[in-house]
């Protein structure tokens, strides 16, 4: 149906030129109307004969890019008719890699947000409490108290530079995404975060979190606890700034962290949601049916996680809940071991490879180790996931993300034109450009966007998950859509060089890959 329109609209524009009648004619080897897109270039489709009739003075260069400019316009409108939103289903299993479970024979998982998903009612009381221990333990200005936790000011995967005191959001080429750097609770301007690194959006390799995210002046919140982590580092830089008092950045980064460490260390989240599990807890009952449907099949489970025992519920290790210290030769089913390392607990039950799929939602943590050094398929709990995909899903981000990518690619093929009218144009698409952009980012989040995107590129934390999963969805319940021998494909994404099917090209008025129906996976 979506895809049956916008196989129509999309023949209505190879047959129309672009114009709405027949296909002009044109001399040079480029696109009908668009102008010389460079020496050598030539649209497939496109004789290389015709002849040409392009404009030559400004003010019919200027006309003739405004008409094209409509032409995308009506374009957009006829490609994305209503019931082509809506087509990500948010509880869906996506895939980096190729995988079948028929051959996963041992399932593992991470505790905290994997087998256990916590309600965002969590993060205030973690935020106060640690509010609270930097007040009365660390003697912090009690002027502190004021502040309370605010759900929608961070997102997961940002950057924080210790020495600058810059909470900010970085692609995946380590380049600073200007209009996401934040100090304190305010923005910081452009030019600013320009001037503070050299000149240059650009972060250096070496200043940069490392493989892990640890780097020595640049650290990355990778985890979802690290929300009320970076709400609380805001709220007490802004209130130093806003009161003028001078400050060590770095005892301050580590009395932040120290402060929410403790309320994880002392157990006083666990005794918090133990109060209250139905508060606290989310989807008990599917993340059982997920154990109960895997145990069924003959699936092998085990659990590696850092919670405390005694938060855990399984069965003790022995009669007093004691440790014992035996030397360990084997693991027995149904045991609870502490300590040990993951090398121990590999030469202990020969889990290698392929066979086994573990879950986890730090991606640095649980996964990059199973991953690269041991071959472990890995499956990351992004909760965010769920929400991005409900945006994406609507009307509003659809076309906006569609207009953009058509007039980028207009922006591209008419910057050939460079008369003083021609630029007035371009200059004012570009503008409109960066609205869009603005406007597409505050959907997911005012201050910091999308977790997956920066603007067009992928974001730090996106390459970090593409290079650590096989698998990522929004919650362990997922697996309940799917057989326990199901074979994820990966959707083959373009590279540049692949010509997709995109807005960019169908404003030449050609196609180069006839998969028109892919047009309804817009993203």
């Amino acid at each position: 149906m979506a895809g049956a329109g916008l196989r129509a609209a999309a023949r209505r524009w190879l047959l129309c030129g672009g114009h709405g009648g027949p296909r002009a004619a044109s001399s040079s080897p480029s696109c009908p109307g668009c102008g010389p897109p460079g020496p050598g270039a030539h649209c497939p489709g496109v004789p290389r004969s015709a002849p040409a009739q392009a404009p030559t003075s400004g003010a019919d260069l200027s006309a003739h890019l405004w008409a094209r400019y409509q032409d995308m316009r009506r374009l957009v409108h006829d490609l994305l008719p209503p019931e082509v939103c809506s087509l990500l289903n948010p509880a869906a299993i996506y895939a980096n890699n190729e995988i079948s479970l028929r051959d996963v024979e041992v399932y593992g998982f991470d505790y905290d947000y994997t087998l256990a998903q916590y309600a965002d009612a969590l993060h205030p009381e973690i935020f106060s409490t640690a509010r609270d221990i930097l007040i009365e333990h660390y003697k912090y200005p009690e002027g502190i108290r004021k502040y309370d936790y605010n759900p929608s000011f961070a997102i997961r995967g940002l950057h924080y530079d210790i020495q600058k005191s810059l909470l900010m959001k970085i692609d995946a080429f380590h380049y600073v995404q200007l209009g996401t750097a934040y100090r304190g609770l305010q923005p910081v301007p452009d030019e600013e975060v320009i001037e503070l690194y050299g000149g240059t959006q650009h972060i250096p390799l070496y200043q940069m979190s490392g493989f892990y995210g640890k780097g020595p002046s640049i650290k990355q919140f990778m985890d979802i606890f690290s929300l009320p982590e970076m709400a609380l580092l805001s709220c007490v830089v802004d209130y130093f700034l806003g009161h003028s008092l001078e400050f060590d950045q770095a005892h301050l980064y580590k009395d932040v962290t120290d402060a929410i460490r403790d309320v994880h260390v002392k157990g006083l989240m666990y005794q918090w949601i133990e109060q209250d599990m139905e508060k606290y807890i989310l989807r008990g009952d599917e993340t059982f049916a997920v154990l109960s449907r895997l145990v069924a099949h003959g699936k092998q489970l085990f659990l590696i996680t850092n919670s405390p025992f005694s938060f855990v519920p399984f069965r003790k290790l022995d009669e007093k809940g004691s440790l014992q210290w035996d030397r360990i030769t084997r693991l027995e089913k149904g045991k609870i071991y502490r300590q040990g390392n993951l090398f121990d607990f590999l030469r202990l039950t020969e889990w290698r490879g392929p066979r086994v799929l573990y879950f986890g939602d730090h991606l640095y943590s649980d996964l990059a180790d199973l991953m690269l050094r041991h071959g472990w398929r890995t499956g990351a709990i992004i909760p965010e996931l769920e929400r991005e995909i409900r945006i994406i899903n609507t009307e509003q981000y659809m076309h906006s993300l569609t207009w953009q990518q058509a007039l980028t690619g207009l922006l591209e093929r008419m910057q050939t034109y460079q008369d003083a009218e021609s630029r007035q144009v371009l200059a004012a698409w570009m503008k409109e450009r960066q609205e869009l952009r603005c406007i597409t980012k505050a959907l997911f989040n005012a201050q910091f966007g999308s977790i997956f995107r920066t603007f067009h590129n992928p974001t730090y934390f996106s390459r970090r998950l593409v290079r650590f999963s096989d698998l990522y969805m929004a919650s362990l319940s997922c697996l309940l859509n799917y057989r326990v021998d199901f074979t994820f494909y990966p959707r083959r994404t373009p590279l540049q060089h692949e010509a997709p099917l995109w807005m960019d090209q169908l404003c030449t008025g050609c196609m180069k890959t006839p998969f028109l129906g892919d047009m309804a996976h817009i993203r």
